[in-house]
């Protein structure tokens, strides 16, 4: 319902939402820009080619992209913290965690996944993969599950604001910072970070391992093939951890008059 009230709201303003998702549209694909011009002077990057990188960055975009739109709300749970205004949301006879993410709802954020649309179309039509029923259901089952990771890692942060209160941009450096990092091949870092984000904080699993099994290459770190196919489980078992943490901050909230 209050997702619904701010999409109204929206578009009781149509131009003002044109122009503002296509702002995002443009801001977010200078991501892309940059790619190319690191290929306007190499061939290939980290052994990967063109095609293939847009083919990781269209895959991570996307996953992001539908997660910021759900939940991207998130980021803006400490301000709430500090000032007091969620206690309006303790009162309200709906869940919390639902509350926080429909507040300000943007539907400009749809500017985000269309530009990563757009891309990974641009890669699946360039790359050369020998489809299989198996690999056309795993790139749905990528996207969607690296949707759920990317929710969890927002939960996640904002769990971690109920103590730290002003620590948005903390959570920045693993959502956007985590989707930047991987729409670049795992063969430009070190092997340490790569065991990090496959280990610790399994973004891996939102583009990496999924698509290296697609592509024929090599997945990361050695893994054994049939671990592309773990996405939907690690992106299960990140959301109840997140929820986890998540009933854990709520629990430690005091008010500000406490």
């Amino acid at each position: 319902m209050i997702a619904a009230m701010w999409m109204r709201s929206t578009m009781a303003y149509r131009a003002s939402f044109v122009m503002t998702t296509f702002a995002n549209f443009a801001v977010t694909g200078l991501d892309f820009v940059a790619i190319l011009l690191m290929f306007s002077r190499v061939d290939v990057l980290g052994g990967w080619p063109l095609a293939e990188v847009a083919f990781l960055y269209g895959l991570s975009s996307v996953a992001f992209g539908l997660a910021d739109l759900a939940i991207g709300s998130m980021e803006r749970l400490g301000q709430r913290v500090r000032d007091g205004t969620l206690d309006t949301l303790l009162v309200r006879p709906a869940p919390v965690l639902a509350q926080v993410a429909a507040d300000r709802f943007g539907l400009r954020r749809l500017g985000r996944v269309t530009q990563g649309a757009l891309v990974l179309g641009y890669a699946l039509l360039s790359v050369d993969i020998g489809w299989t029923p198996v690999k056309v259901a795993l790139m749905l089952v990528t996207v969607l599950s690296g949707a759920g990771i990317f929710c969890a890692v927002f939960v996640a942060g904002a769990a971690f604001q109920f103590v730290a209160q002003d620590a948005s941009e903390v959570q920045n450096a693993f959502t956007y910072g985590g989707t930047t990092l991987l729409q670049y091949p795992p063969s430009v870092f070190g092997q340490e970070l790569v065991r990090g984000v496959t280990f610790v904080l399994p973004l891996a699993f939102v583009n990496w391992v999924p698509a290296s099994y697609v592509l024929g290459r090599p997945l990361p770190l050695g893994l054994p093939q049939w671990t592309a196919f773990v996405s939907p489980l690690v992106a299960v078992a990140c959301c109840a951890l997140a929820g986890v943490a998540w009933r854990v901050g709520l629990r430690s909230y005091r008010s500000t008059g406490s």
